[in-house]
């Protein structure tokens, strides 16, 4: 994923500016049924304090959008740079092909949800709504619960990723 690709389609004065940024990565994973499915994520923001609110993105290509289509929680999970190896998982594999959750240590959450052992922290959130943001979907959450199990000075980020051949197309 470069960062040429992250912009792709973009004015190319916007492109310019996106390509300097770097912004952290995260982990989200969620349940449908008995389906588990989790994916590497960059389009995220806080976007309230009271009420708090976080916004995620997931790729409308993703076999993690098809789950959490119909997920009332997702779990977003933060990463230090000591979680590359599981940031690879859920980044170049694809759950259409595999059981990612086969291939790393995790227990069962809130709501069921699949929390990851090796992340520095994570939340739950509840969806409150969805959005059509182009070729992403945007997921309004409410968070829960969470756990912070590291202190958070050193984040793993975009440029710290940006190698990564995806396990889909953006």
């Amino acid at each position: 994923m470069s960062d040429t690709d992250a912009v792709r389609g973009s004015s190319e004065g916007f492109a310019d500016i996106m390509s300097q940024l770097d912004y952290p990565m995260y982990i989200v994973t969620t349940r449908g049924g008995e389906e588990r499915s989790g994916c590497l994520v960059g389009f995220t923001t806080q976007t309230g304090i009271d009420p708090a609110r976080f916004l995620v993105a997931i790729s409308n290509k993703n076999h993690t959008f098809r789950v959490a289509q119909d997920a009332e929680y997702l779990a977003v999970h933060v990463l230090s740079p000591e979680n590359r190896s599981i940031s690879e998982l859920f980044g170049e594999q694809t759950g259409d092909e595999i059981d990612k959750f086969a291939q790393c240590s995790w227990s069962e959450g809130p709501h069921g949800l699949p929390i990851l052992d090796g992340a520095a922290g994570w939340f739950v959130g509840r969806v409150l709504d969805r959005f059509d943001l182009g070729d992403h979907s945007g997921f309004l959450l409410d968070p829960e619960e969470g756990e912070l199990r590291e202190n958070l000075d050193t984040l793993l980020t975009f440029r710290d990723v940006s190698d990564m051949e995806a396990g889909h197309g953006a």
